[in-house]
């Protein structure tokens, strides 16, 4: 059975960690260092994405976790999550970190403040035919990938524009939507079962 950890600083740990045990695997909180050890994969949850960077350096994980993540340990980042694990943050604070493991560009609360939050259906068809019912709340979004970086998700803006809301690479599974609160498993399955 494979042991998934949690990054359990602040965010959506509670709701990761039972769909995590929904699908059958060993649902690991991760607050230390040493809790990195013998993990399969990680998820790091939506939340705070600056809050979680300070709380990263107050326990002495930010070093511990990007090496290994840079060593291939598996990831899937959730809506902050997918902020932590990119290179790049257009609107960020001009002092904000990242673990920087997926080549891509990502627009934090791209979608509008928390009034503006939403619920949409979403094809993703590498993972099923049967459209998700996804909900964004104050959401990133993917503004540029890399050539590694392969889109399993658009979604189309009010005004037109289309960009990425899920997307892979290797071992970097990332989303600006929030799985664990609708009681979807699927995306959780894929990242088990297809990533770790």
């Amino acid at each position: 059975m494979k042991k998934i950890g949690i990054l359990a600083l602040q965010g959506d740990v509670r709701e990761h960690f039972f769909a995590i045990e929904n699908c059958e695997a060993i649902a690991i909180e991760v607050k230390r260092p040493s809790d990195l050890d013998g993990i399969d994969g990680l998820i790091i949850p939506g939340g705070e994405s600056t809050t979680i960077v300070k709380l990263l350096r107050i326990f002495d994980l930010f070093e511990p976790l990007q090496k290994a993540l840079q060593n291939g340990l598996p990831v899937y980042g959730s809506c902050a999550g997918m902020i932590l694990l990119a290179n790049k943050i257009i609107d960020g604070t001009s002092d904000q970190e990242t673990l920087g493991v997926i080549d891509i560009t990502v627009k934090r609360n791209a979608f509008g403040r928390q009034v503006d939050s939403f619920e949409q259906e979403l094809l993703i068809p590498e993972i099923d035919v049967e459209p998700f019912n996804v909900i964004f709340i104050r959401a990133p979004w993917i503004e540029k990938m890399g050539a590694d970086v392969k889109s399993l998700a658009d979604l189309t803006t009010t005004n037109g524009l289309t960009h990425s809301v899920l997307a892979r690479s290797k071992s970097v599974l990332v989303s600006s939507f929030h799985p664990e609160l609708t009681g979807d498993l699927r995306v959780h399955r894929y990242f088990i079962d297809k990533i770790c």
